[in-house]
């Protein structure tokens, strides 16, 4: 994999070993020798990552009185290390709809952060040079098959309830976008997991046939950077759990 272009500083501290998941945001790993509980900021099943033995990327806890003392930043998988620090997907959002070269929407020049659309807040509402304004809600991908990118790994309500509030939208014909950000090394495509959540691989068709934009990038981590590798198309259709009437709408390819 190339280098590509750095985004965002990530720094790990610590290699580790996993062990086992107490519950959706805590496991217990190996760290020079000993067995240590780790906050884990990332819901979702994570079932080809989190297996025992493998290696894992920390850093210390900012405060030193938390009960977890470490954070899980990534995983290890063929090809690299997988980010599976949600709580990093914001900072990363936002530098890479910022980057003048790398942004999947172009011309985005401010960002305002969880803005209230209908029943669901949506990450950012993006400001354009020519003034029209785009929401945008991001995704953060782990889950990487055959050389294809899915999402979710775990049923999201919340995740359906974004696509259709964003799918309202562009049905008035306002912007709307999803941008999904791949951090599984060897993808070659995205697409949305039915076999998993048909609900939401059914309302990932709506919200392409009412022409929201999704745009999947490819991201990279080496330990300490976090880089844009370009971005990726949508998988050829059929997608598993979605209805094939939706429509074909618009994505990125």
């Amino acid at each position: 994999m190339t280098v590509g272009v750095p985004l965002m500083e990530l720094s790990a501290q610590l290699e580790a070993t996993f062990l086992e998941r107490k519950n959706r945001f805590l496991a217990v790993v190996e760290l020079e020798g000993e067995r240590v509980e780790a906050h884990l900021h990332d819901p979702g099943r994570l079932e080809e990552l989190l297996w025992e033995g493998n290696r894992l990327l920390l850093r210390r806890a900012s405060n030193p009185r938390r009960k977890t003392r470490f954070d899980i930043l990534a995983a290890g998988s063929e090809g690299g290390w997988v980010l599976v620090h949600s709580g990093t997907h914001r900072a990363l959002a936002q530098a890479l709809l910022l980057h003048p070269r790398c942004s999947p929407i172009p011309g985005v020049v401010s960002l305002r952060a969880e803005v209230a659309v209908g029943r669901s807040r949506i990450d950012f509402m993006a400001r354009l040079s020519k003034g029209q304004s785009v929401a945008v809600e991001t995704k953060g991908c782990t889950l990487c098959r055959r050389g294809r990118a899915l999402f979710p790994d775990a049923p999201t309500q919340r995740g359906r309830r974004h696509l259709e509030e964003l799918a309202r939208l562009a049905g008035r014909g306002e912007g709307a976008a999803v941008v999904v950000l791949v951090t599984c090394p060897g993808a070659r495509c995205f697409a949305p997991n039915g076999h998993t959540d048909p609900a939401f691989a059914l309302a990932f068709s709506q919200a392409l046939a009412k022409g929201v934009e999704v745009h999947p990038v490819s991201i990279s981590y080496d330990g300490r950077w976090l880089h844009y590798q370009g971005r990726l198309p949508l998988c050829p259709r059929p997608w598993p759990g979605a209805d094939e009437e939706a429509g074909r709408g618009r994505g990125a390819v």
